[in-house]
């Protein structure tokens, strides 16, 4: 099967209409893979000890989660800068080199002494590696899904949400019986040994083509792309600003959350470590779960609505968790920060496409994607700059609450479909 075929009469020897959802399932199971960053905060206190006991260094809560705000943030970076390679390429090639990539990082961290060390091994080549395989996966199911896009794209990316209720239990498992730098080595041989073979399958559709019986809808504002734009043309609408915010918001909250869960669970509402571990598992169930949910959102309410939606949750669970900061509502306002988060990877995305068009599609995506990247170093920094001035993480949620209102009024002036052209 070639990248770039110019007729595709079958996949998996089913009618393309039917075989797409093949493609989406195995993005969905290399996404699963990529998305072990979000385990990060079942780490945090093993390489604290790690690196205080067995090292003898002295870390803070900003410094243990530097290598997280760093793979995300290349993540996004490298997106952004490799979109354009995914066209000329090829789906299949790009993803492989992105899955290489990616268990490299994890197998590179487990010999660092550092945090400079681990964050240029696993933030930054695994952060090259996410960015350039995440990227692929979304533009394949982008492009074989123009009838159902929102959704189609939000179980591509649920892998990546839904993964660390796997891989946290997983994490917690091989840490206490093998040690962190073990658990690193032992992720990136799995990440590759899995995702490599997934990555053979995926390719583009052919020009033109378009699922039977459906056609491309009518002019109706909000519900289909007003223009098919060039990267440089979306960038001179004021649309494009409004969804850059809006995602930023979106994942500096979510993104902050995550970094923290764990911590939170055992240093402000006191649960017991194993609780606090398998509250990270639970709490992805959310985060993938929202990613279909909110895609299906997207398709039926438009971008706008749905993302307006996404903030009023956000701000009624900061509020919560500041106000009454006890396990019942610790479990209830992280499940919707969590959820909230996959959601707006599956709402950016789909606005994208909605907004501007397939044509130059990964290369627009990656800059829309910038916006997850400054808010994967805004939040999860802010969050360890609380805790180390303040001595916890309770002022986290006054600040999640404050972005919520200003991504809600973001999102209702400026986050409509750009006027077509005459």
């Amino acid at each position: 099967m070639q990248d770039r075929p110019a007729e595709e009469p079958s996949l998996f020897g089913m009618h393309p209409g039917n075989g797409r959802w093949m493609l989406v399932i195995f993005g969905l199971v290399i996404n699963l893979c990529l998305g072990t960053v979000y385990s990060w905060s079942v780490f945090v206190h093993p390489l604290t000890e790690y690196f205080t006991t067995t090292l003898g260094q002295t870390i803070t809560a900003n410094e243990v989660l530097l290598p997280y705000s760093v793979i995300l943030a290349v993540f996004a970076v490298t997106m952004a800068l490799t979109g354009k390679y995914v066209e000329t390429h090829g789906p299949k090639t790009i993803t492989i080199a992105g899955c290489i990539l990616t268990g490299l990082g994890w197998l590179s961290a487990s010999m660092v002494s550092s945090i400079a060390m681990l964050s240029l091994m696993y933030g930054v080549i695994g952060g090259i590696g996410i960015g350039v395989a995440y990227g692929a996966t979304v533009a394949v199911a982008a492009r074989w899904f123009p009838d159902r896009r929102g959704f189609a794209v939000g179980m591509t990316v649920l892998g990546v949400g839904f993964s660390a209720f796997i891989t946290a239990n997983l994490a917690g498992y091989l840490i206490a019986a093998y040690g962190v730098m073990s658990t690193f080595r032992i992720f990136g041989i799995g990440i590759i040994l899995i995702t490599v073979p997934l990555a053979f399958p995926l390719v583009f559709p052919p020009a033109g083509w378009k699922p039977p019986g459906w056609n491309p809808p009518l002019p109706v504002t909000g519900t289909h792309a007003t223009c098919e734009c060039r990267r440089s043309e979306m960038l001179r609408t004021p649309a494009f600003y409004g969804l850059w915010i809006c995602y930023f918001i979106g994942c500096f909250a979510g993104l902050m959350a995550v970094s923290i869960s764990n911590p939170v669970g055992t240093e402000l509402v006191h649960t017991g470590t194993a609780l606090a571990t398998a509250l990270v598992g639970f709490f992805a169930i959310f985060n993938g779960g929202g990613r279909p949910l909110f895609g299906y959102l997207t398709d039926r309410f438009s971008p706008r609505n749905t993302a307006m939606f996404t903030f009023a949750l956000l701000a009624l669970a900061s509020f919560a968790m500041w106000q009454v900061p006890l396990v019942p509502v610790y479990i209830l306002a992280f499940s919707v920060l969590w959820g909230c988060l996959g959601g707006w990877l599956a709402i950016a995305p789909t606005a994208t496409a909605t907004y501007f068009g397939t044509r130059d599609y990964p290369r627009c995506y990656g800059v829309v994607f910038l916006a997850f990247g400054a808010g994967a170093i805004a939040g999860p920094q802010l969050a360890g700059f609380i805790r180390t001035t303040t001595g916890n993480y309770l002022g986290v949620f006054p600040c999640v609450l404050a972005s919520a209102v200003i991504g809600f009024l973001v999102a209702f002036f400026l986050m409509k479909p750009p006027a077509p052209e005459p």
